[in-house]
């Protein structure tokens, strides 16, 4: 594969990634004055599958044209056939240098020509390694608290662990096994021992950790991305919110027990210094943040005691999910580079050469007329 079909995808993947900001963003504020609002299992569906979407979007279009099948039109087809109607206002020769930027930066960052474009791959690779590094390092890490762990009990593929180096419950998993990591003081309180087990299980059942998985190996090449941390911030609150949510819908947990024991488990973990990596792929009962700000704990709690949503609001999530769905594709698609040359690109091309002649003429009847001026007093 090409170096340039590589970094046409790496480019696709991030602005991807900012155009499902953004969606996100309209879709939440869209959201706020409505019973959706408070629909958090569903928000967070909604957000998982967008998240794996904008993740396999740009390999299944890079494998599509490398198959060659079809050429749906692109954002510069669509402007080059605006401009030719009259309906933008530049000149040719400007209208084709800013439709073909991106060509250009793909070009010099492919070649390396230019200072710019090596400080730029320079970054790109520097950041991408260190992300690696990172990533690995939390890896390592939780394995090795895994390892330091002991096996308290087995329910299925889940394995209940207990360590005496964590404050905070959390939830991982590997190829094969799950992993429930729970504070050994917990065993001294029933009570909040059941109600954290039921939270990690929970996650379990949301996939969330598998979204953690995807998230943390999508870092290496968003590590820039601002619309990536947005991204994730917004899928770790609604994340949690959908899994107190859930257990407080079930109504076999009272509802003020379950709030008193995330406080409780903030006290605990703030006297003990040993916390995962927020890199670490895994999910805990408490984020670092929520531990260290009480507000950010607070809303939280304030997210648990809101009114249920009403039921039966399947078919507008299903509207939702699929407007949003369909509007990833079509920037996928839009973004993409121009395929070969149709004819609107032809006439494009004519337009700017004719302009290009013009100013020639322009500029050679100028200096013909200065020289005229010059060379007619000296023969007098």
């Amino acid at each position: 594969m090409k170096a340039d079909a590589l970094l046409n995808a790496y480019i696709d993947l991030n602005l991807l990634v900012c155009a499902g900001a953004l969606l996100w963003l309209a879709a939440r504020y869209l959201m706020r004055r409505t019973s959706l609002a408070t629909s958090y299992g569903p928000q967070l569906h909604l957000l998982n599958g967008m998240t794996v979407l904008l993740a396999a979007t740009p390999i299944l279009v890079l494998a599509l044209n490398a198959s060659g099948i079809g050429n749906p039109p692109t954002l510069s087809d669509v402007l080059v056939a605006q401009y030719l109607q009259g309906n933008v206002s530049m000149s040719a020769v400007q209208f084709e240098s800013m439709i073909g930027m991106r060509e250009d930066l793909v070009r010099d960052l492919s070649t390396g020509t230019a200072l710019w474009s090596q400080l730029v791959s320079a970054f790109i690779l520097v950041g991408t390694t260190i992300s690696v590094l990172l990533l690995g390092t939390a890896i390592l890490r939780l394995r090795h608290a895994l390892a330091s762990a002991y096996r308290w009990k087995r329910i299925g593929r889940v394995d209940l662990l207990l360590s005496d180096d964590t404050a905070v419950a959390y939830s991982t998993r590997g190829l094969f096994r799950r992993y429930v990591v729970l504070p050994t003081s917990l065993l001294n309180d029933s009570r909040d021992l059941r109600l954290t087990l039921a939270h990690e299980l929970q996650h379990f059942r949301q996939r969330d950790v598998e979204t953690a998985f995807l998230m943390e190996c999508l870092r290496p090449l968003l590590f820039w991305n601002p619309a990536y941390y947005l991204w994730r911030r917004d899928m770790r609150a609604v994340r949690e919110y959908a899994c107190d949510q859930a257990l407080s819908s079930r109504g076999r947990f009272d509802l003020r027990s379950y709030c008193e024991c995330l406080i409780r488990a903030t006290e605990r973990a703030r006297k003990s210094p040993v916390f995962l990596s927020s890199r670490s792929p895994s999910v805990a009962l408490l984020e670092r943040r929520e531990i260290h700000h009480t507000p950010i704990l607070a809303r939280r709690i304030i997210a648990v005691t809101e009114q249920r949503p009403h039921e039966h609001q399947s078919l507008v999530w299903g509207g939702v999910s699929a407007a949003i769905a369909c509007a990833v594709i079509a920037t996928a698609f839009l973004i993409q580079r121009p395929g070969d040359w149709s004819h609107d690109r032809l006439m494009l091309s004519t337009v700017v050469n004719l302009e290009r002649m013009a100013h020639r003429n322009t500029g050679q009847t100028g200096v013909s007329a200065w020289s005229s001026s010059v060379l007619v007093p000296l023969d007098r």
